[in-house]
């Protein structure tokens, strides 16, 4: 990669200290970076680590893996970037010879530098072909979604994962437009989003796209889907003591971390009418602390940083 394409590449990693702090208890372990994005959280990890500890970088998204790989050049412990989902962890790290690790960390949600290259159709406030596609290799995109689904499934998304209340006509408006043309760019949609919703309910509440830009986003990448089940495999490759981070950026995405955690948090799990324990289920995890928001400091520099939580679990023994 350039020294151009590096600096193009912008991302500014949310809760980076606390995240750091909280995960990396030894400094020759192996650490899992899920989202290495542009190599934030990684970078950090690695000033902590010495020539004996190892990070495993995963990312979808190709120009990601290039910007991180240049930023991590440098690093003194070994790095591995590898091009994957983390949806695929478990066989990641059978690959990479790693059954068990000290660390992973998961930055959800989509990095600065996707939102902010026009091309890649994730804004409303670029016009750009509907893609939305974090990973590049994939033909499924915002424009399948868009001018393929039926009425029903686009209200559905929306209600879901935009949680909008005008999900419905909007819906109804998409459909209506793409049987004259299909929708082919962003600014195409922010226009049928804009006239669907009533004029009084675009005066607050933020950009009337922002929502339907989310919820299309998390359906072309199956964000949601993906969660709980890789939540559960990074705990189940933890060493006793290694710890699980997870950034959140919305309410979704915190409530199935949060249910997840919880849920291998918990021991006994016979029903409540039974007066003696039987199952002798036992908890995988302990949480540390309760879900962190990022400073007012941290929000005025990055406003991104707003919605950020941060969750944190410990391995037991």
């Amino acid at each position: 990669m350039t020294e151009t394409a590096r600096t193009e590449f912008h991302h500014v990693s949310v809760l980076l200290e606390e995240t750091v702090a909280g995960l990396v208890r030894d400094p020759d372990g192996i650490y899992v970076d899920c989202t290495l994005g542009g190599g934030g959280h990684s970078h950090r990890i690695a000033e902590m680590l010495t020539e004996c500890g190892r990070i495993i970088g995963i990312d979808q998204d190709a120009e990601a893996i290039a910007a991180a790989k240049e930023r991590l050049k440098d690093a003194r412990c070994r790095v591995d970037v590898v091009h994957s989902n983390f949806s695929h962890l478990a066989s990641v790290l059978e690959r990479e010879d790693a059954p068990l690790v000290d660390g992973v960390v998961f930055d959800l949600g989509v990095s600065s530098h996707q939102i902010d290259t026009a091309g890649r159709g994730f804004s409303y406030m670029h016009d750009a072909p509907l893609d939305m596609r974090m990973d590049t290799g994939k033909s499924f995109s915002a424009y399948a979604v868009v001018n393929t689904y039926r009425e029903e499934e686009l209200d559905r998304i929306f209600h879901d994962y935009g949680e909008e209340r005008w999900g419905r006509r909007i819906a109804k408006f998409i459909v209506k437009a793409r049987a004259e043309k299909p929708i082919e760019r962003t600014g195409e949609l922010v226009d049928i989003i804009c006239k669907a919703v009533p004029k009084a309910a675009r005066q607050s509440g933020g950009h009337p796209a922002k929502r339907i830009f989310q919820a299309i986003r998390i359906e072309v990448n199956n964000e949601l889907g993906i969660l709980a089940e890789a939540f559960q495999t990074a705990v189940h490759h933890l060493k006793p003591g290694g710890r699980i981070a997870i950034i959140t950026f919305h309410s979704l995405e915190d409530r199935i971390a949060k249910q997840t955690l919880k849920e291998l948090a918990r021991g006994c799990i016979c029903p409540p009418e039974i007066p003696v324990c039987t199952c002798h289920h036992a908890p995988e995890i302990r949480l540390i602390g309760k879900a962190k928001a990022a400073s007012a400091e941290e929000c005025g520099r990055n406003p991104r940083a707003r919605s950020a939580k941060l969750r944190i679990a410990e391995k037991l023994p």
